[in-house]
This record gives C-alpha cells, sequence and structure tokens, in this order.
C-alpha cells in the first residue's frame, strides 16, 4: 500500500470521473460541463463522440437508448448526416437532464427493491430503486436498449417480458440479496405463468 495515494476520513473522492460519497455516487460536474458546453454535432465523428460520452454516464440517465434514438438514423451507413429538429430536440432534452442528473445510492440489505420496466416505440427502459427511511424513492440504477427488428413486431406485453428478461440479466446480483416489486403498465409475470405456450422469441 502507497501511503501517498490513501484518502482516510474523506467525505468523498472522485473516481474515474464519478464522486463516490457515503449516501451514494454522483457524476463529476467536468464531466457533465463537457457535454454542456458541446455544440451540436456537425459530423458523424462527432455525434460518435457525443454517443461515447453518454454511454460512459448512462446508468446515471432515464431511458438514455430511448432519447438518443433520433441521432440512430444518422449512424445508419450512406445515410446524408442532416442534423434536424428531432436531433436538437432531443440534444437539448439530455443537456436539460444533465443540468441535475441523480444521485444513484447503494441499496440498503433486506429493504425491497422497486423495478420499473416501460417500452418505447423502440426501446425499452429500466429503473431500479428503494424507499429510503422517509419513505421517498431513490434511483440506484438506470439502463435501456434499442430494440431490435425482430423485437419491435412483439406485442405490447412480450415487450414488457423482454424488458424484465433484459434487467434481470443485467441486474441479477441485486436480485439475489432483495425482494422486488415489479412495476409496469400490465403484469409481464403474470403473462410468463398463465400462457400455455410462450412465444419462441421469449
Amino acid at each position: 500500500m502507497n501511503p501517498s495515494k490513501c484518502a482516510l476520513g474523506v467525505t468523498s473522492e472522485k473516481f474515474l470521473g464519478f464522486i463516490i460519497r457515503q449516501w451514494g455516487i454522483e457524476i463529476e460536474q467536468a464531466k457533465i460541463n463537457v457535454i454542456l458546453r458541446m455544440p451540436e454535432p456537425r459530423n458523424i465523428h462527432e455525434l460518435k463522440s457525443l454517443q461515447g460520452k453518454l454511454a460512459y454516464l448512462r446508468r446515471f440517465i432515464s431511458n438514455l437508448v430511448g432519447r438518443c434514438q433520433p441521432f440512430i438514423r444518422l449512424m445508419k451507413k450512406d445515410v446524408p448526416f442532416e442534423w434536424d429538429e428531432a436531433c436538437d430536440k432531443a440534444f437539448k432534452s439530455i443537456k436539460s437532464y444533465l443540468m441535475k442528473p441523480p444521485v444513484l445510492v447503494a441499496p440498503v440489505h433486506g429493504r425491497p427493491l422497486i423495478l420499473y420496466v416501460s417500452t418505447q416505440e423502440r426501446s425499452v427502459g429500466i429503473l431500479l430503486a428503494q424507499k429510503n427511511d422517509e419513505g421517498k424513492e431513490n434511483a440506484l440504477y438506470y439502463l435501456s436498449r434499442t430494440m431490435t427488428p425482430n423485437e419491435l413486431k412483439y406485442s405490447p406485453i412480450e415487450k414488457l417480458c423482454l424488458a424484465l428478461i433484459f434487467a434481470i440479466q443485467k441486474l441479477k446480483h441485486y436480485f439475489q440479496s432483495n425482494s422486488i416489486h415489479l412495476v409496469s403498465r400490465a403484469n409481464p409475470l403474470k403473462y410468463v405463468m398463465t400462457k400455455p405456450v410462450l412465444s419462441d422469441s421469449l
């Protein structure tokens, strides 16, 4: 152990672009400022740079993939780079969100977790949360991903099942030590348990 690299008795510590405190993790302001000061991308290389910076913060951003949907068209091969109104609106929305990003808290062992699953037109979104001592819900983790062309053909309830499976795969270490309360527009668990023959896709 190198004494010069140890920090004892501190209330917070910077680590890989994040600030770790006793009550949770937050994004270092310098990382946020880089995005807030970015002008709108003028070409595919600048858009990829933006996407890379956002991906690094993805666990803090509610439905990041859904927010970035207008950018996806510009990432396709042989598509002219035309920054339109939808792209501009999405870019400004992301900047607005990052002006007050959430602090992600550490889970309290033995206390139930709350899993929110949702679907949008082309993406699924996940929020894992937990109530604190005052009964207020705090975010633990955000997840999102784009649906594949085949998944876009699923029924609404199948898309919710897809979101649930995605959450279980990514957050199973949370599921192994806490009970989970599932919140969604419909009940994917009831669908899975009562449907005689599940879709081959699931």
